[in-house]
């Protein structure tokens, strides 16, 4: 019987070395969430002491201590509300003492991550007094598997999952809360996967995808069959831009005339943007994906100057003006700086959400996140050549996380899009750009980056 039990615990063991090295989240399932979770108690109130994380004892706990001729009390540590393992790691969530702040433990969260010996600790304050540890177990960014998102019915209609964050949780590109964005990525750095995601997301919502791609389309003109209007070289992308400027105007004179503004109309029913019209009369919201803004900037002529002004101030007008008649813009590039010309630095200012790849300099990764985080342009700096795919994302509010989005190839992304070429909306406004494709064929051979499309 001994034999048997030794025999066993060596199976186990072996089995949990596999699991681990082979398939980390199986492991972390099985094994290491259990023990993660018993050796964070274990450590839990010796860690908060070493950490600085605790209080001394309250006066009158000190006085009964003196009166009752008792020894002094110990310092307490903050009191763990739930401690829940999900499937990337532990979320644990903590009631502050008097006296503690939120940011005491965001700057311990390097320490607590050695001291629980997990991967990664990052700090988030819920409410006033709690604070919420998420914890993973292990890399989740080295096998990107996205999680089922969570289906809910005041979810935004232009919320899509686009990547995994660190932290396990899905990160999501909402349009509504986020309109305009700014993507940068050198070479090979996976800016090209990121956006493949992006589309693919989109496709199967009801919206209108216009794209951009000086690039002689080698990027967008694949998923040709979802896109309402496509542009491949800065002539054509100009015309293209002034025809959505025309079309916002004319989403603006509709939402003018359907206002009902009246002191006998309640406020509920005042329209301010294509979200507040009725379902019958609301335009079909638009998405700009421009790919190599640079290729847009850039001029050789007076003629070109000429037409890189127009451009330039087009984008600025959408960037601008687009959110309440439905246009969401997300800007692309490997290179985003202010010597791009005039006019760069106030389209940045417009361009809420932030995502930066490898890039090749630091003035790039200051131009995604110098007005927003100094870690955030640090993280950007340190992403390594031997890891496409990971990014950091921002916002305005400071906040950033490192992401990865998982690789999605160029056959699948085209796969995807031809299901769903029934929802690219016929825009009388952009007609004129619309692509001529052929009647799909199925493909013999997989498409690559850098393979030749024929339609």
């Amino acid at each position: 019987m001994g034999e048997f039990i030794v025999i066993v615990l060596v199976v186990v063991v072996v089995a949990a070395g596999l699991l681990r090295w082979r398939r980390p989240a199986w492991y972390w399932l099985c094994f290491g969430a259990m023990l993660a979770s018993v050796r964070l108690l274990a450590r839990y109130a010796s860690v908060m002491e070493a950490c600085g994380l605790t209080v001394p004892p309250s006066r009158w706990r000190l006085a009964f201590a003196r009166m009752a001729n008792r020894p002094v009390p110990e310092s307490r540590s903050p009191r763990i509300l739930r401690l829940r393992p999900t499937r990337t790691g532990l979320v644990l969530r903590l009631k502050l003492r008097p006296g503690q702040d939120a940011f005491d433990f965001s700057a311990a969260t390097d320490r607590l991550r050695h001291s629980f010996g997990m991967y990664g600790v990052s700090s988030r304050e819920l409410r006033s007094g709690v604070v919420e540890l998420r914890m993973t177990g292990y890399n989740v960014l080295q096998r990107v598997q996205m999680p089922a998102p969570k289906i809910s019915g005041s979810a935004s209609p232009l919320r899509v999952p686009v990547a995994l964050r660190e932290d396990g949780a899905i990160h999501y590109r909402d349009y509504r809360a986020v309109p305009h964005g700014l993507t940068l990525g050198a070479t090979e750095s996976g800016k090209s996967v990121y956006q493949r995601n992006l589309v693919c997301g989109l496709a199967p919502l009801d919206v209108a995808l216009v794209g951009i791609d000086c690039k002689q389309g080698v990027e967008l003109f694949p998923l040709a069959r979802r896109f309402s209007a496509l542009a491949d070289n800065p002539d054509t992308a100009l015309d293209l831009l002034e025809a959505l400027v025309a079309h916002m105007a004319d989403v603006y004179q509709l939402i003018r005339a359907e206002q009902r503004v009246s002191v006998a109309v309640p406020d509920a029913e005042i329209a301010a943007d294509i979200w507040d019209l009725p379902a019958d009369l609301r335009p079909t919201p638009v998405v700009v994906l421009v790919d190599e803004v640079a290729e847009l900037a850039l001029f050789a002529s007076k003629d070109e100057e000429k037409r890189r002004d127009r451009i330039i101030t087009a984008l600025v007008r959408l960037a601008q003006l687009g959110r309440a008649a439905g246009i969401y813009m997300e800007i692309c590039g490997q290179r985003f700086g202010s010597e791009l010309g005039k006019g760069i630095t106030m389209l940045r200012a417009q361009l809420t959400g932030r995502t930066a790849h490898r890039v090749n300099d630091e003035t790039s990764a200051n131009m995604a996140f110098g007005d927003i985080s100094p870690d955030a342009v640090i993280a950007a700096i340190q992403i390594s050549p031997d890891t496409p795919g990971i990014a950091v994302a921002g916002d305005s509010t400071g906040g950033w996380a490192r992401i990865r989005a998982p690789h999605t190839s160029l056959r699948d992304a085209v796969n995807l899009c031809n299901a769903h070429a029934d929802r690219a909306p016929d825009l009388p406004a952009l007609a004129a750009f619309r692509p001529a494709v052929a009647a799909s064929s199925p493909a013999t051979v997989p498409l690559t980056k850098a393979a030749p499309v024929t339609a």
